[in-house]
């Protein structure tokens, strides 16, 4: 148990060093349109919950994809705009409750 836990932890920081990696075609695959982006995050939602992870988790490693895609990539569509500007002017506390959410979309 608290080795999945650690491995749970681990994916969770490791967010950003993979989506830097990510090539920028699978990016643009993703991003493309909105709802490509919510059946990326809700295959990532479904991978961590079948490790383990609780909504808390899951909205953390959510909140660290945020953080990514707000500071480094331009949105593709409206809907994309509308979290990076709600993003940009939110507090850690509504970043939080905003994956949340998000992860609640998808799941």
């Amino acid at each position: 148990m608290e080795q999945n836990m650690n491995n749970v932890n681990g994916q969770a920081a490791n967010v950003e060093g993979k989506l830097d990696n990510m090539g920028s075609e699978k990016k643009d695959e993703i991003l493309s349109s909105f709802d490509g982006f919510k059946d990326y995050l809700g295959g990532k939602v479904s991978m961590g919950q079948k490790m383990g992870m609780d909504e808390e988790q899951l909205a953390n490693t959510a909140q660290k994809a945020g953080d990514y895609l707000a500071s480094k990539e331009e949105p593709r569509n409206r809907e994309e705009k509308l979290l990076q500007e709600l993003w940009k002017v939110g507090t850690e506390e509504e970043k939080h409750k905003l994956s949340h959410m998000l992860v609640k979309l998808v799941g």
